[in-house]
């Protein structure tokens, strides 16, 4: 075992860190991009029963301090992700390919979760469903909506699995009270993972080249990604890992610049981290000068694992 090798449930990754869905995921060029860097591991866009345009562009702008999207869920559907995850693993790698999917519809979802099933080749195969997507006009975020999350889940479990292991994204949540009432709810059902959190839903940031809003799809408004939105990551990783951290893997993601940020997620309860502005900003060469800078405070705490490090700030 590595010094930063971590576990996803059961599934082993060699390195604690891999792209968010929705960066640098959508197509095969962009999986295998993820898939050949320094990454513990590659996750696919968000996928629906049928492929995805998504919203009119532009619909992503960035700036130094992180990014809003509002790309509307494009993706080839999920029987290419499900394609996917089986081509990776005839390359010969153990790195785990994660397969990310829409809860926008109940049938649709059921439908594929039971083909993810039955048609991958991995004995473990990791599946992130996604109740949080804060950019499709006109839907609203499932995991606000308790009792409909509630009911997704029933569903869901009413179906028993053989291969894949099932996980959710969720939207940020703000009050303590509403983390403990949806951890309640994940306890009745044999979850294995959360990812905290998806982008900030439906924030505004200006141009100021143009006066304008920086993207078009909703009137400018989109889901705010990068370092705005740390500290809310780290408190949602902090929070869930207090109620569920003995139950199932804790995921963090957002606001991840640097090997520090890592480290940060790591320390409230995150057992691995997912990267996303700074992925598309800086392309997947991220990963290596994350992976340095990580280990490097690592060693100087003269900390010997991920494992080691996970939610120990609740033990200070």
């Amino acid at each position: 075992m590595s010094l930063l090798s971590t576990n996803i449930s059961s599934v082993f990754l060699k390195s604690c860190f891999y792209n968010a869905s929705g960066c640098l995921c959508v197509t095969k060029e962009d999986i295998l991009k993820v898939y050949n860097s320094d990454s513990g591991a590659v996750i696919s866009k968000s996928c629906t029963f049928s492929p995805r345009e998504g919203n009119p562009k532009p619909r992503y702008f960035e700036n130094k301090y992180g990014s809003i999207n509002s790309m509307g869920m494009p993706n080839k559907g999920y029987r290419f992700y499900t394609y996917m995850s089986n081509y990776l693993l005839e390359l010969g790698d153990s790195k785990p390919c994660i397969i990310s999917v829409s809860g926008l519809d109940f049938d649709e979802l059921l439908t594929m979760l039971s083909y993810i099933d039955n048609m991958v080749k991995r004995p473990e195969q990791l599946v992130e469903v996604n109740l949080s997507c804060p950019n499709i006009p006109g839907e609203a975020q499932v995991s606000y909506n308790f009792k409909k999350m509630d009911n997704c889940l029933k569903q869901i479990f009413s179906n028993k699995y053989k291969k894949i292991k099932i996980g959710l994204k969720l939207s940020p949540y703000f009050d303590p009270s509403h983390i403990l009432e949806v951890s309640n709810i994940f306890k009745k059902y044999p979850l294995h993972f959360l990812t905290c959190i998806n982008s900030l839903g439906n924030g505004m940031i200006i141009n100021p080249e143009t006066d304008k809003a920086s993207i078009v799809p909703k009137k400018g408004l989109g889901g705010i990604g990068g370092l705005y939105c740390k500290p809310i990551a780290l408190s949602n990783v902090f929070q869930f890992y207090k109620h569920l951290g003995d139950k199932l893997t804790i995921i963090g993601c957002g606001g991840v610049q640097s090997g520090q940020d890592v480290y940060e997620h790591i320390l409230c309860g995150a057992s691995a981290v997912q990267i996303g502005t700074q992925l598309v900003r800086e392309g997947p060469r991220c990963f290596t000068r994350i992976e340095q800078e990580l280990k490097e405070i690592l060693i100087k705490k003269n900390i010997k694992s991920i494992k080691e490090l996970c939610g120990s700030i609740h033990k200070l």
